[in-house]
C-alpha cells in the first residue's frame, strides 16, 4: 500500500543501533528525552524507521504507534493491553539447543575415539576429540519469546505485525549467515516476513542467540555489518536523520588516575567484560569512520547522533537483570540526552529549523523535569533509581574487591568533571554530520565528522 509522505524539505528518519536489552532500555530514555525538547517531531509519524539488534525492537514499537512515554511506562509497570519489559523475555535458556547439543556428546565423542583407533599415525586422539566442538550450542538464549512478545503487542487493534500494512516505511536490517549479505526486512522481497519474525532474526548475536531461518536463510544480528546502517534512511529519501547508539566502549584512564578505580579492573571481571569491552570498541571505531562519507554521497542530508560518554560507567557496569538497574539506565539515557542537546544547542537550533524542528530550550532548562514524572508516573518512581544502583555496584565491589569507582548521581557530575579535567574533543559522546550551512558557519568540531553507520 501507498505510504503518505511529508512535503519535500521535512523528511525525517531515525536510526536506532544494537546494545542488547540495556541498550534498548537507553534508547527509550534518550528518545523520551528528544521527544520532549524536539518541538515539531512526532516520532510516531517519521517518514523511515530504520533499526538493527535491540533497535529493531524499539524502531518497530514506534513505528507501530507505541510512543517513547509509553516505553518508558512499561519498564516500571504493567498497563492494561500492554505487556511488560521484562529481562525474561530475552533470557529464557535455549533449553531445545542446549539438549540437542548434549545428545550429540555421546556420539561425537565416541566417533573422536574411533577415529583416532583407526588411524593412530595421521590423527592423535587430541585431534580427533575438536570434533566436539560441534556439541557447542549456536545460541545460550531463546529468541522465540521476542518473536513472541512483539506478536502479541502487534496484535492489538491498530498495529499490525505486516511490514504493508504499517503507515510508514520501517526496515528491520539482519546479516545472511550464509552470504554475509544484508538482509533488509521491510523492502520489496522481504516486506512479507512478520515484523516479529524480523526483530528476532536482526536480534540473533552469534553465541547468544541461535540463528533465524527465514526464507531459505539463516539470520543473525544486523550489526554484523554496520553499526546503525544510517546510510539505509537515507537511501529512503530522510534529510534530517536522528540517531541513537548506545554501544560505546567504557574508558576508565580518568577514573583510574584519579584513584577510583582499579587499573585492569576489566581483565579482573572475566570473560564477559573483555568480550563486552572488545565488541564495543570494534564496532564504536567502524561506527566513526562509516559515515565520515556522508556529506559527499548525501549533501542534503543532516545527520544527528547521540551517544553516551565513555566515562559512563552505569552503562557498562550495569546488570539489566536487576529492575533497578533497568529504571537507572532509562534516568540515564534521557538525561546524557537532554545535556547532550542543551550543549550543543547553538549547534543544533539552527540546523534543525531548516527542517522544520524547534529546539524547546524551555524544557532542556528546567531542571526540575524527570522521566518518570514526565511520562506520568507517579513522583519519585525514579527518585532511588541511582542510589539503588550505587547500592547494587557497591556490593559487586564488595565481592569482587576490584570496583571502587560509584556511578555518579546527575549532582555529582560536574565535581567529578572537574577532578577528571576537561574532556578532548574526541572523545565528545554526539557529533553531527551535516550539509554546509546556508545560515551559520560550519562548526569544525562536529560538521562534517565522523557519525555512524
Amino acid at each position: 500500500m501507498a505510504r503518505p509522505r511529508k512535503p519535500a524539505g521535512r523528511r525525517i528518519g531515525l536510526a536506532l543501533a544494537g546494545g542488547g536489552p540495556e541498550g534498548a532500555v537507553y534508547e527509550i530514555g534518550a528518545l523520551r528525552a528528544l521527544e520532549e525538547a524536539l518541538g515539531g517531531v512526532d516520532f510516531n509519524d517519521l517518514d523511515v524507521y530504520v533499526g538493527v539488534s535491540a533497535g529493531s525492537f524499539i524502531a518497530s514499537c514506534l513505528a507501530n504507534g507505541l510512543t517513547p512515554t509509553q516505553l518508558v511506562r512499561a519498564i516500571v509497570k504493567h498497563e492494561p493491553g500492554q505487556h511488560p519489559f521484562v529481562p525474561k523475555t530475552f533470557f529464557t535458556p535455549a533449553y531445545w539447543e542446549l539438549a540437542k547439543r548434549a545428545f550429540k556428546v555421546p556420539w561425537l565423542l565416541t566417533e573422536a575415539i574411533w577415529g583416532a583407533a583407526q588411524r593412530p599415525g595421521d590423527l592423535t586422539l587430541r585431534e580427533s576429540l575438536t570434533r566436539l566442538a560441534e556439541a557447542l550450542p549456536v545460541g545460550i538464549f531463546d529468541n522465540e519469546p521476542i518473536r513472541r512478545y512483539l506478536e502479541q503487542i502487534f496484535s492489538i487493534p491498530g498495529r499490525t505485525d505486516d511490514f504493508r500494512q504499517l503507515k510508514h516505511q520501517l526496515i528491520v536490517v539482519a546479516t545472511d549467515l550464509g552470504s554475509g549479505r544484508e538482509i533488509r526486512f521491510g523492502e520489496p522481497a522481504w516486506d512479507h516476513v512478520p515484523i516479529s519474525t524480523a526483530v528476532e532474526a536482526s536480534t540473533a548475536v552469534p553465541g547468544v542467540y541461535p540463528p533465524v531461518l527465514v526464507d531459505g536463510c539463516y539470520c543473525v544480528d544486523g550489526v554484523l555489518l554496520k553499526t546503525l546502517h544510517a546510510s539505509v534512511a537515507l537511501e529512503h529519501g530522510a534529510e534530517l536523520l536522528l540517531c541513537v547508539n548506545p554501544v560505546v566502549p567504557v574508558d576508565t584512564r580518568a577514573a583510574v588516575e584519579a584513584g577510583t578505580m582499579r587499573r585492569g579492573i576489566l581483565i579482573e571481571r572475566g570473560l564477559p567484560t573483555t568480550l563486552n569491552q572488545t565488541f564495543r570498541t570494534l564496532v564504536h571505531s567502524r561506527l566513526e569512520l562509516g559515515m565520515a562519507r556522508y556529506r559527499a554521497v548525501f549533501p542534503k542530508a543532516d545527520v544527528v547522533l547521540f551517544e553516551p560518554e565513555r566515562d559512563e560507567y552505569g552503562m557498562f557496569f550495569t546488570s539489566i537483570f536487576s529492575f533497578s538497574a533497568r529504571r537507572a539506565v532509562c534516568e540515564l539515557g534521557y538525561r546524557v540526552t537532554r545535556r547532550d542537546l542543551l550543549r550543543r544547542r547553538r549547534e543544533l537550533a539552527p540546523l534543525l529549523k531548516r527542517h522544520g524542528v524547534r529546539l524547546r530550550l524551555d524544557v532542556l532548562e528546567d531542571d526540575s523535569r524527570d522521566v518518570w514524572a514526565g511520562a506520568g508516573l507517579p513522583p519519585g518512581t525514579g527518585g532511588a533509581v541511582t542510589e539503588s544502583l550505587e547500592r547494587a555496584v557497591a556490593r559487586l565491589e564488595a565481592l569482587t574487591g576490584t570496583l571502587r569507582m560509584r556511578v555518579r548521581s546527575p549532582r555529582a557530575r560536574p565535581q567529578a568533571a572537574a577532578a577528571a579535567g576537561a574532556r578532548p574533543a574526541a572523545r565528545r559522546r554526539s557529533r553531527t554530520a551535516a550539509s554546509p550551512r546556508r545560515d551559520s558557519a560550519p562548526d569544525t568540531r562536529t560538521a562534517g565528522a565522523a557519525a555512524s553507520e
